[in-house]
């Protein structure tokens, strides 16, 4: 390696280490490396005279360091940090053109004109025939949105991709057709399959969305579905009301028997009898009520084969099948499978009995309330006329002087 070669290396690792943005994901010093990599390998290839090959060295060297002053003309700003640097070290002037020539035919939108440009732009785009390519393009898509020059999601950057590897890139020189060509014809066929996979499986999951929303199984399913849970919601509700006025009766029923009963014994007490009856009686009377709103109904619990095929019997409900042997109940239910209507069917008598079940429920709740309601009125107002008119203090008026 010459000694501007060498000096040229330590000068733009330099660079581009200490004063290159760290968003620049891709064009950074790898990718400088990787430029320069491939460029003694396609000059390895050719006849070029020393100064020639020379030249394109430094221009691989320094064609990106204009990236330290910005992304907006860095081919321009590369030319002008490399003209500096090359006076500085009285390279001459005719090398010096050239190195700038090289540099701006990296341009995208510059056609080759000669040999040496023709290699130093297969150098720069060697990366499209290269197996780490899907890594290195990852890196320049998320450098582009760092960099807030432009946002791509993966299906717009493979679909730049493709377009770019199609019809705005082609290898110029001989040794890159035959070496690297293959290589891009590789990757182009991986992001065309990634791209159709993609597009499989949008259209598939754009049917799927579409047959769920039209679909009329999915509307009945969920009806069935929501009105099966309030009714079992409703269920609860009502056993929830029920077993709560139980407590409560058997609650003041414990504090009657231990308090107020055993009192009635005495005859100056007797005025409390047909207060506490009232009570005990409308507790009682809650509690057979709410015993009979919570207590369950079992049917016979069987079936026969031409109850299933007369489409008779709901094979949903528990109270049907308990009885059965598991053969013959796996039998029905394959029957009702098969058969959509008699699906549906058992689905609608399922519904039906549980909302008969839930009106006698809340029928007897209704009662039970207003049987309490009525209970506690009652027994207040027999307890405030009993102590009023029948009270110990009125029995002493009435006893003999």
């Amino acid at each position: 390696m010459s000694d501007i070669l060498s000096k040229t290396e330590e000068y733009v690792t330099e660079l581009l280490t200490n004063e290159l943005d760290k968003n620049f994901l891709y064009h950074n010093l790898r990718h400088t490396q990787r430029v320069v990599k491939s460029t003694k390998e396609l000059l390895d290839n050719f006849d070029l005279k020393a100064k020639e090959r020379e030249a394109i060295h430094l221009a691989a060297w320094l064609h990106d360091t204009g990236y330290t002053k910005g992304i907006a003309e860095h081919e321009k700003n590369s030319c002008a940090i490399a003209k500096e640097f090359l006076t500085e070290r009285n390279y001459d002037t005719e090398g010096v053109q050239l190195v700038c020539s090289l540099i701006m035919a990296t341009m995208r939108t510059h056609s080759p004109k000669n040999l040496l440009e023709e290699i130093i732009r297969d150098a720069d785009s060697s990366h499209l025939g290269q197996s780490s390519y899907v890594q290195t393009s990852e890196m320049l898509r998320e450098e582009l949105s760092l960099l807030g020059v432009a946002e791509f999601n993966q299906k717009q950057w493979r679909k730049a991709n493709i377009k770019m590897f199609q019809t705005e890139h082609r290898f110029y020189t001989d040794y890159a057709r035959e070496n690297w060509q293959s290589g891009k014809d590789s990757n182009l066929k991986k992001l065309v399959k990634a791209r159709k996979k993609q597009q499989k499986t949008f259209r598939k999951e754009a049917l799927k969305v579409k047959l769920k929303n039209n679909s009329p199984e999915r509307g009945i399913q969920t009806m069935y579905r929501v009105t099966m849970r309030n009714h079992l919601k409703l269920s609860d509700i009502a056993d929830t009301k029920a077993n709560i006025l139980l407590s409560v009766n058997a609650i003041i029923i414990s504090l009657l028997l231990t308090n107020l009963i055993p009192k009635l014994d005495n005859p100056s007490n007797d005025y409390l009898i047909y207060p506490t009856g009232i009570f005990v009686l409308f507790s009682v009377a809650s509690m057979i009520m709410s015993v009979l709103a919570t207590r369950p109904n079992i049917t016979s619990g069987e079936f026969n084969k031409e109850d299933v095929k007369n489409k008779k019997v709901n094979l949903l409900f528990f109270g049907n099948f308990h009885k059965m042997k598991l053969p013959d109940y796996e039998w029905a239910m394959q029957e009702l499978i098969k058969d959509q209507s008699y699906l549906y069917s058992n689905l609608t008598k399922d519904l039906y009995f549980l909302g008969v079940v839930l009106n006698t429920k809340y029928k007897l709740l209704r009662w039970t309330y207003t049987i309490f309601m009525i209970g506690m009125i009652l027994s207040v107002i027999a307890f405030f006329v009993a102590l009023k008119f029948y009270g110990p203090e009125r029995a002493l008026i009435e006893l003999p002087t």
